[in-house]
C-alpha cells in the first residue's frame, strides 16, 4: 500500500463472529491500528485513540486489528472489558498484517473519508529512551483531514511489541 492511494477494502470478524469491513467506515476517517492485549505499548495508544474518538465520535472510526497468533480469544476479551474497546478485529492467519506491512503493536493506518491512506507508522514519538510523548502523529494527521488539509508527516517508524505470526 502506497500513501495517498486507496486502500483494498477488507472483512474481518470481531471477537463475537460478527463481520466488520473497512468499507462500512467511507464516509468517515478511520484508524486501522494493529492491536494486541499483552502489549503495555497497545494498551497505551488504545487509551489515547479512544480519547481522540470520544472528541469525534461520528467523523471517526478505530479499527483494532489481533493478528497475534499467540493470543487467545478470552485475553482478547478481557483486554477488550478492561481497556473499553467496543471490539477488536481478529485476524487469525495475520493475513492483514502481511498485506498491510505492519510490524508492530501498535501500528496505525489512517484513512480518510475516500479511503485513502493518509499517514501510517507509530501512534507518537515515544522511544525506548524518551517515555514522554511530544508529538502524537495519529492525532495530527486527524486533525489535519478533519481540518480538510493532508498530514504534514505521513509516515514514522512504528513501534512496540512484535506481532507474533504463526
Amino acid at each position: 500500500m502506497q500513501i495517498n492511494q486507496i486502500v483494498p477494502d477488507f472483512s474481518l470478524p470481531d471477537q463475537l463472529g460478527r463481520v466488520r469491513t473497512l468499507g462500512a467506515c467511507r464516509g468517515r476517517i478511520a484508524v486501522v491500528n494493529f492491536w494486541s492485549a499483552e502489549c503495555p505499548w497497545s494498551e497505551r495508544a488504545d487509551h489515547h485513540l479512544l480519547e481522540i474518538a470520544s472528541q469525534h465520535p461520528r467523523q471517526l472510526a478505530i479499527l483494532p486489528v489481533n493478528s497475534n497468533f499467540n493470543e487467545t480469544g478470552e485475553l482478547i476479551t478481557r483486554a477488550i472489558q478492561h481497556r473499553g474497546l467496543d471490539f477488536v478485529l481478529i485476524d487469525t492467519d495475520a493475513r492483514l498484517a502481511e498485506a498491510w506491512g505492519a510490524q508492530t503493536t501498535p501500528h496505525a493506518f489512517v484513512i480518510d473519508a475516500q479511503g485513502i491512506l493518509r499517514y501510517r507508522g507509530a501512534v507518537d514519538d515515544v522511544t525506548f529512551r524518551k517515555r514522554i510523548p511530544e508529538r502524537f502523529y495519529v492525532q495530527e494527521a486527524l486533525e489535519a483531514l478533519l481540518a480538510g488539509r493532508l498530514p504534514e508527516i505521513q509516515e514514522t517508524a512504528p513501534y512496540g511489541c512484535t506481532i507474533v505470526r504463526l
